[in-house]
């Protein structure tokens, strides 16, 4: 590569990524060897759920919200269900809140599977697609299609399908899934268990760029148990408060050059969700076998570099297989399928970790349960800040790469956050322009 004159500038263009929600882009201007601009473009339309929720029956959300995702959309249920019953004043515990654990863990294992093993591990063994991994690392495809099978499963038996599930509601399920149907799960996640630990190796064995910065890690944070449905909202840097008090200390703002919000704390600025949050700072909560994976992957109890949640993934893997088989083990379907919830006049909050990071809902009703107001904060622009912020200190680091080889590394560096399935193809159409 030439040598570039002081002063000159470089502006390296993303045209198009794909995202689930819409459309975005990518410019990195350089100036004297530094990064002097990153703008993730986000083109997404809006989608207009929070306004859709307006003036519908509080019982209808776990429904409509599912619809936002057909890769979470256990979490965006979850969320809706615990803040509508807090604002009814009703909470679920007991089997119930076992179960609606178990619905989780099938998302997670179906969501983290297809993420580390078919669009983040082609990456890393150097082919442009599982498509194209498949021919030589046909065990890899095979397993992972198998494992998200187990997921899909679990989220059928109890969910009712696999895709947005129709058999939760406000206060538990329509219906309690048989013994036997649970029964039948058991074999099938003890092979995922195996499974995820099998592939410890072959993971562990990827060339992982050294790459760590000083993020404020947010997540969940609960006493007893590895964060899912509850909790209070913790970070490294000394946050800790309740879920009610979100707005108090997370704001969403508009940027110029996004139609995306961006979402910061108010003392801080920007923060990263998602599972190296929940790691860092619940790895205790973690069950012994998990644990016991994350040391055969190299991981000790806090790990911040963002290239590594892929073995930080294939970790939660074992905890949501591992987690699973402990409710399948004392699982008791003989009480009602849900708990009477009574509308009234209030303000509830959500919380819970969707694989990606922690999902915020807010609602108001009034005392006929009609929402008078909605708030949705997905995990994906809660990261869209340090999405930038990494670009920034990566696109510094391999600057003097060519064009195809910047874009993969580009590419590399998105696909940490999972951000969508569609980044399991080559989305960045990458222009460098010398002045």
């Amino acid at each position: 590569m030439a040598e570039r004159k002081k002063g000159e500038s470089r502006n390296i263009k993303v045209e198009v990524l794909a995202r689930v929600e819409g459309e975005g882009g990518m410019q990195v201007r350089l100036k004297d060897g530094r990064v002097d601009q990153v703008r993730l473009n986000i083109f997404e339309p809006p989608r207009f759920f929070e306004a859709m929720l307006r003036g519908r029956d509080f019982t209808e959300t776990p429904d409509i919200t599912a619809r936002i995702c057909g890769i979470c959309p256990v979490a965006y249920q979850m969320s809706a269900c615990h803040a509508m019953e807090m604002a009814c004043e009703t909470s679920v515990d007991g089997p119930l809140r076992e179960l609606r654990r178990l619905l989780y863990c099938g998302e997670w294992i179906e969501s983290h599977a297809l993420h580390v093993f078919m669009l983040h591990a082609p990456d890393f063994l150097g082919y442009e697609s599982a498509i194209h991994m498949s021919a030589e690392h046909p065990e890899v495809v095979k397993t992972a299609l198998r494992l998200k099978h187990v997921g899909n499963e679990i989220m059928n038996v109890l969910g009712g399908r696999a895709v947005h599930p129709v058999n939760v509601r406000v206060g538990g399920f329509y219906r309690l899934p048989s013994r036997d149907a649970l029964a039948a799960l058991v074999p099938q996640v003890e092979w995922a268990r195996q499974a995820c630990i099998d592939s410890m190796p072959l993971l562990r064995s990827f060339e992982y760029p050294d790459f760590e910065q000083d993020y404020e890690l947010v997540a969940l944070s609960h006493p007893d148990e590895y964060p899912m449905n509850e909790g209070r909202l913790v970070s490294n840097k000394g946050l800790d408060v309740d879920i009610v008090d979100y707005d108090a200390h997370f704001e969403e703002t508009q940027v110029e050059h996004s139609s995306a919000l961006h979402s910061r704390l108010k003392a801080r600025g920007r923060y990263f969700v998602g599972p190296l949050a929940r790691f860092s700072l619940n790895f205790d909560k973690l069950s012994p076998l998990a644990r016991q994976a994350a040391a055969s992957a190299g991981l000790d109890g806090e790990c911040r570099n963002p290239f590594k949640s892929l073995l930080v993934r294939a970790v939660e893997l074992v905890y949501a297989c591992d987690e699973a088989l402990r409710i399948l083990g004392d699982c008791d379907v003989s009480g009602p399928a849900s708990m009477p919830v009574e509308p009234r006049a209030g303000v509830g909050h959500g919380c819970t970790e969707a694989p990606r990071g922690i999902l915020y809902h807010r609602y108001e009703i009034d005392e006929h349960g009609d929402i008078v107001n909605a708030k949705i904060v997905p995990p994906t622009s809660q990261n869209q800040a340090q999405i930038e912020e990494d670009l920034r200190a990566f696109v510094e680091q391999y600057q003097a790469l060519g064009k195809d080889e910047l874009t993969w590394k580009c590419e590399q560096a998105i696909r940490n956050y999972d951000p969508c399935i569609s980044c399991a193809t080559h989305f960045l159409k990458l222009d460098i322009v010398e002045d």
